[in-house]
């Protein structure tokens, strides 16, 4: 779901230059602004010119526990002025300026990418390495999707159901560390807390008719159907009752034993109403489809990198069966297949549909958090495999992609998030302090 943000806005002058005009930019600006959805603005409505309006305004600004800040550069100005908003309202900063008006008498009237030059300067050699600059008459919305990102990673409350899986010592973390990093929290739960959890019967009912109207059910039998259906419920109330964000789950070896069946059908069912939840206890994996699902597109899910065609320069992305549902291709029929675990592996099976795709990461390793992105396009191809999967080909020589995830130890899962977001993601990456893989 889009990730609703505060953004204050604030615009600096000099009344050396045209600042009347650049008040009549700041002005159109506004509007434009308040057109934007999943955005509550704070403006500062007349032009911040002099050491005490800078006050007043960071004071304001201060108050309202902001997401991010855009600096609007109206015309050239004192560097006071910026340090001053800076240093009492540390989130992301957006460094905005006007282009240039016609000259009037031979004389430039704003001066503003100078002013912009002048605040970046400053506060890049005050150490501020979460600042963003734009040049024009609009607003960056990638900015904007990166505050996204920031904001929901900070507010996220992740629940850990078992550990992760058997022998994926990759995905580990450091708990602490990233809430020192991200503000998420992290609690643990016992598998049998979601097992155990009591399922509303009308809400059972109502996930076996999903179940039997999205689904070609004909390779499970009607006992595994109605654990599928349930579980969805199971879940669902599990989530609302502790207010988790998203969960990760140790969803083998033991799930299929305790419940009778895995989880990976219902998460896919799960997923596609707008659910998070991970595989294989993986808690990075899980921050990552956090971001993606912030930018309120197509549903996020976690994918292994699982066959790489070096000759016509393309991979699967492949995981078990979870995948959500509306992310299946036109004219592929859904499946429920029991392909492992004794029988008891109940998975979706269907081919993704095709659209222009971004594989990114959130991973940590040797003291350092990393952030791998890439992107390309999902093609067609034949439902020629259970689990969920599609072939896609990346803007980036299959090759070499592959060079960088293992040489430089990145985890084997990936989020897969529909749409063209790689510039949002590179601006996520920086104002956060992530090494962009």
């Amino acid at each position: 779901m889009r990730k609703n943000i505060r953004i204050g806005v604030v615009c600096l002058a000099r009344k050396t230059y045209d600042y009347a005009a650049a008040g009549a930019l700041y002005q159109k600006a506004r509007e434009a602004l308040q057109a934007i959805p999943d955005v509550d603005w704070t403006f500062i409505e007349a032009l911040v010119i002099e050491a005490e309006d800078t006050r007043a305004a960071a004071a304001r600004l201060s108050a309202c526990r902001l997401d991010g800040m855009a600096v609007i550069t109206g015309t050239f100005h004192l560097g006071h002025l910026a340090l001053t908003l800076k240093r009492a309202v540390d989130v992301p900063t957006l460094l905005w300026a006007f282009e240039e008006l016609p000259y009037n008498g031979g004389k430039i009237r704003l001066n503003s990418v100078c002013g912009l030059n002048l605040n970046a300067s400053n506060l890049y050699k005050a150490g501020f390495d979460d600042v963003h600059c734009t040049v024009g008459g609009d607003i960056d919305m990638d900015w904007l999707n990166a505050v996204r990102m920031r904001a929901a990673l900070a507010q996220s409350h992740i629940g850990l159901l078992g550990y992760r899986a058997d022998g994926f010592f990759n995905l580990s973390i450091d708990e602490l560390a990233a809430f020192s990093k991200t503000g998420i929290l992290v609690d643990h739960f016992e598998i049998s807390d979601v097992t155990a959890q009591e399922a509303n019967s009308a809400s059972v009912a109502g996930y076996a008719r999903i179940i039997d109207a999205g689904f070609d059910c004909s390779g499970i039998n009607a006992r595994q159907k109605q654990q599928v259906a349930e579980l969805c419920a199971r879940f669902r109330t599990f989530m609302e009752k502790n207010a988790l964000t998203a969960a990760a789950v140790r969803c083998w070896p033991e799930f299929a034993n305790m419940y009778g069946i895995s989880p990976c059908a219902a998460m896919s069912v799960l997923q596609s109403e707008g659910l998070l939840l991970g595989c294989e206890g993986d808690l990075e994996g899980v921050m990552s489809m956090v971001i993606c699902d912030a930018l309120g597109g197509a549903p996020p899910f976690l994918a292994d990198l699982s066959q790489v065609s070096f000759e016509e320069n393309h991979a699967l992305l492949w995981h078990c069966g979870v995948a959500p549902i509306n992310l299946c291709a036109a004219g592929c029929v859904p499946s429920l297949d029991t392909y492992f675990a004794g029988g008891r592996g109940v998975t979706s099976g269907f081919v993704l549909r095709e659209g222009r795709v971004n594989t990114v990461r959130i991973d940590s390793a040797r003291g350092q958090t990393r952030f791998f992105l890439r992107s390309g396009a999902a093609v067609p191809m034949e439902k020629l495999l259970t689990g969920t999967y599609g072939k896609v080909v990346y803007d980036q020589n299959i090759r070499a992609l592959l060079d960088d995830v293992t040489s430089l130890g990145v985890a084997h899962h990936f989020s897969l998030v529909y749409g063209d977001y790689e510039r949002s993601f590179k601006i996520f990456a920086k104002i956060m302090g992530y090494k962009l893989i």
